[in-house]
This record gives C-alpha cells, structure tokens and sequence, in this order.
C-alpha cells in the first residue's frame, strides 16, 4: 500500500514522533510532518529541537527528505504564545530571553537555528511541499530546503519586521540567493504576500501544481532524483552550493577535480 505522502509505505514507522513533528523512513526516502494542523503548524522552540532531531535521527540510506505539514497550511509561523510574560511551559519567554545575557541569547538563537541548517547537507536532497501559508519561520523552514513543490494556494510571507524582528532561522541567505538582494529587501522590508505564480516566475519555487495535485508531484521529483546515481548528485549539489563563492576558475578546478573522483570510482579506483 502507498501512502500519499511521498509514496512510501504506508506501514513505515515513525522513527521520530513528538512536539508537533514525525519523521518516518522508508528506505531511501525521510519524511518529516508538521502534524499540528489545529494550530496551521504553528512553530516553537519544542518543535525547532524536534526538527533538529529529525536530522541527526536520519539513516544513512536516506537519499532524499521530503517536508510537509498536515492541514490547510504549511506553517503559520511562529506561535505567538512566544511573546507572552508566561511563553510555553518549561520554556523561558521570548522577553525573558531578551533580558539575560547577551551570549546566553547568542546562544539561544543559535540551537534554534539547527532545526533549519541540515536541510542543505551535501549527503541528501531536501524537497519541501507547501501549501497554504507559509509565514515568517514557516517561509524559512521553507527555504531550508534545496527545492520547493507549492500548491496554487501557496502564501509565502516574510511577518518579522511587523513584529519589530528579523528573520533569523537561516532563511535570508536563500532568499536573496533565490530572488535577488532588491527583491529579497522587498519581500522582507514589507511583509506583502508571495503567491505560486511569483513563486515559480522568481525561483522561489521550482513547480506549482493544484493542491490536489501537490502529493503526486513531489512523489514524481523524488522518484527522479533518487533514479540519479546517488554519489554523482552529491558530489554535484556540492559543487553547486560553492559555485557562488568560487571564482569562474575555481569552480572549473573544482568540477575537475570531482569529476576525477566520479571517474576513479566508475573504473573501480576509489578509496
């Protein structure tokens, strides 16, 4: 039997399941849900450890991580409760967080920070499928990923500087990667809402397809990716992740020298 996910088994067990977050695995293929659709997916530092916990769980096998939340949206963002004198149970609040130490803040930031940075590992290919809102942390959990399915609903949204912040889960390096400095500053600066057909015609999205279409499309792009041999797309995801910091030479060096490894390995010389 498949599931409608990603086309795995629909008797996978779920390796991770806890604080708003499930990981299952099904051979070469992760994926990891938002299930808390009664609040859109909403984020908190409970879900962000559960997130980054998802990642170090990950199997070696996994060639390809597939991320979704369940519901109308992908994720509304962060929770606000964050921002109450109470914040969540256990956890210390936003404002008490911002009257201690700055390096304990520092620090702070930078744990929440995990859940978004292994998505962009040279080892795997990440796919995010979003639909509805995809707002603030939501947008940047996005953007976390290497490649984005959206639905025809997608609403992507940048809400921080409403809230007197900025977006600091890793999602402007992306996104000025993706649309440019002039637009990111834009998108950013104002809050407005991005749709599929900016989404697709700016690079933030690779495919929009109709929300009922959205299962299938991914399963299709995952199948694709996990047909290519597996050692060639890592080796080339990383010499695309570099290409920007390298000169026009150095990126030619660097293809040379991993086309040398590919080479070796294909004539039974590797390590």
């Amino acid at each position: 039997m498949v599931s409608s996910e990603t086309g795995s088994s629909t008797e996978s067990a779920a390796v991770l399941d806890r604080d708003g977050v499930r990981l299952t695995v099904d051979d070469a293929v992760a994926t990891v849900t938002l299930t808390n659709s009664a609040k859109r997916n909403a984020q908190s530092p409970a879900l962000w450890r559960a997130l980054a916990e998802a990642g170090r769980l990950l199997p070696g096998t996994v060639r390809v991580v597939v991320l979704r939340g369940e519901g109308k949206s992908f994720s509304a963002g962060l929770d606000r409760q964050a921002f109450t004198p109470e914040g969540f149970d256990g956890e210390p609040s936003f404002l008490d967080m911002a009257r201690g130490p700055e390096a304990e803040l520092d620090a702070t930031i930078a744990e929440y920070q995990e859940a978004f940075t292994w998505w962009r590992r040279s080892d795997i290919v990440t796919v995010a499928a979003v639909q509805g809102h995809a707002i603030g942390a939501g947008f940047q959990l996005a953007l976390a990923c290497d490649l984005r399915v959206v639905a025809d609903d997608v609403q992507f949204a940048m809400r921080e500087t409403s809230l007197g912040l900025v977006p600091d889960l890793g999602g402007t390096h992306p996104l000025v990667s993706l649309v440019g400095y002039a637009r990111a500053l834009e998108i950013c600066a104002t809050g407005r809402f991005v749709h599929a057909d900016e989404a697709t015609r700016t690079g933030l999205a690779n495919l929009a397809v109709p929300g009922a279409e959205l299962d299938a499309a991914v399963r299709d792009l995952v199948a694709a990716v996990v047909a290519a041999a597996r050692d060639a797309v890592v080796e080339t995801k990383a010499l695309l992740q570099g290409a920007a910091g390298r000169s026009y030479d150095d990126q030619r060096g660097a293809e040379r020298a991993a086309q040398g490894r590919r080479l070796r390995d294909l004539a039974g010389l590797g390590d």
